[in-house]
């Protein structure tokens, strides 16, 4: 199965829980059904990327990265490479390589979607992230390492956040929820 396969089972199989994700559901369904290179970059303006927000095992904190180019706290994530066999381990290994913790748990269907435009990608404003989210849980011994895609990486108790987009506190919610 290719990847662009997979990633249209993940989210045909999908059970969204609500009516504004099932509506991002099916955009991202119809994106991948009209577009072949949906997956990839040179999908224009919009194409599916994938992250996780990384959770320690007890659920009181999140793993944040202050995104390089965005300067903003987000969770980590990013595009498709060659070789990536599943649209879970795109957001698996982004989250290994920008956290530095190699032996994340990734819970393995999404637990987000999100659209959002790239500015920074983009000097016309129109590239849009058709983002899959995922929820990876660290293990208690787990020591972060600031990659070069980021300014800092920081681990921030649930109750005392940075200032986050809406859709990025709802999801440090759901990783909540997703912690045995």
């Amino acid at each position: 199965m290719t990847l662009h396969a997979d990633a249209l089972a993940t989210l045909r199989d999908w059970s969204a829980p609500d009516a504004a994700q099932e509506a991002l559901r099916a955009r991202f369904v119809a994106h991948l059904e009209g577009v072949g290179d949906g997956m990839w970059r040179s999908s224009y303006p919009d194409h599916i990327t994938a992250g996780a927000l990384v959770i320690d095992s007890a659920g009181e904190r999140v793993l944040l990265n202050l995104h390089r180019k965005a300067r903003r706290w987000f969770a980590f994530g990013g595009h498709a490479e060659p070789g990536d066999p599943t649209l879970a381990e795109v957001a698996a290994r982004e989250a290994r390589e920008e956290s530095g913790i190699a032996d994340l748990r990734l819970v393995a269907a999404p637990a987000q979607l999100d659209v959002h435009p790239v500015p920074f990608c983009d000097p016309r404003g129109e590239v849009r992230h058709l983002d899959v989210r995922y929820v990876a849980i660290a293990p208690p011994t787990a020591r972060e390492v600031v990659s070069d895609e980021s300014l800092d990486v920081r681990w921030w108790p649930v109750d005392a956040l940075p200032e986050l987009e809406p859709g990025m506190v709802d999801l440090v919610g759901i990783a909540r929820s997703l912690v045995d």
